[in-house]
This record gives structure tokens, sequence and C-alpha cells, in this order.
């Protein structure tokens, strides 16, 4: 008996795609990171967003990545899925990740990343009222993500933890 293999696109660190069912997206490495998905439950279509950073007000340079920034890396994503056939109006969210890697005795709020990554995807979703479905961000923990757009099943896996499934 043949096993199948399912097909996996994975999201790297400040990278995003997109896919529609059968094929799944899967990230790793979300530390103080999110991983935000954006999903089409009819057309079983969705996309995935590895941010690093709140806002790209934070780009040193030029020629940044926009993946990496939760402002540019969350239009990018709204742009392929609705060439996909899947307009913000059709789409809801999950996210996970967001966690404070380390402790730090000062309040300082640049050395809070987790929770301000979290902090600018909540307010992006909210001004394009889409829906945040379910979420798992905060603690201490690593994660790594897998969404199924056939199912519309987010799969986490976090460090020392175990397995949740939204």
């Amino acid at each position: 008996m043949k096993l199948e293999t399912a097909n996996i696109i994975k999201v790297g660190i400040a990278d995003m795609n997109a896919a529609a069912s059968p094929i799944k997206l899967r990230t790793s490495g979300l530390g103080s990171c999110v991983g935000l998905v954006l999903y089409d439950q009819d057309r079983k279509n969705a996309g995935m967003a590895h941010i690093m950073l709140p806002t790209s007000d934070l780009a040193r340079n030029e020629q940044f990545n926009r993946y990496k920034y939760a402002d540019t890396a969350f239009f990018d994503l709204l742009k392929k899925l609705e060439k996909m056939g899947s307009p913000s109006s059709r789409l809801k969210a999950k996210m996970a990740g967001g966690a404070q890697m380390f402790a730090f005795k000062t309040q300082n709020e640049t050395m809070r990343i987790g929770p301000r990554n979290i902090e600018a995807v909540k307010e992006l979703l909210s001004c394009h009222s889409i829906p945040l479905i379910s979420s798992e961000t905060g603690g201490s923990s690593g994660r790594t993500i897998e969404f199924d757009p056939a199912t519309s099943l987010l799969t986490i896996r976090t460090v020392n933890l175990g397995t949740t499934i939204i």
C-alpha cells in the first residue's frame, strides 16, 4: 500500500506564500515572530506570512524585505489571495507566535517584539474587517505551524508543550 505524502509549501523566516487545497503551508522558527494565516474557507485558498517586526518604519534601508514587517507582508498577502480569487471580504484569519523569548529587566518597549507583532497584526485585521477566528500567541516557547486550506485547521507544535489544533 502506497502512503500519500502531503504537498507542503514551506514559508521561511520573513517570507510569505499562498496555496490552494490540497497544498498545505508550514513555517517554523516562530519565537517573537507571528505566523499569520489568511484563508478563504469556501474557495479553500490560504496565505501565510512569517512576520518578524511590527512595522516597516523600522526598515533601515530602501532595499528591505517586505515580508519581514507586519504592515507590508499583510498587504502583499491580501494582493496574492485576491489574484487567486479570494478578495479580503471573503477572508478569515488565524495566527500563532509572538512569544517573549527572553526575559529583560528593562521595560523598554523595543524589547517587546512578540507582543508588538501581535498588536500590529490584530490592528491590521481590524482595519480591514477580517475576523480573527482563533489564535495561540504569547508565552515564551517557539512554535511551528501548518495550515490546511482543505479543513481550515491550523496545527501548532509548541516547543516542550505539544501540539494544538485551532
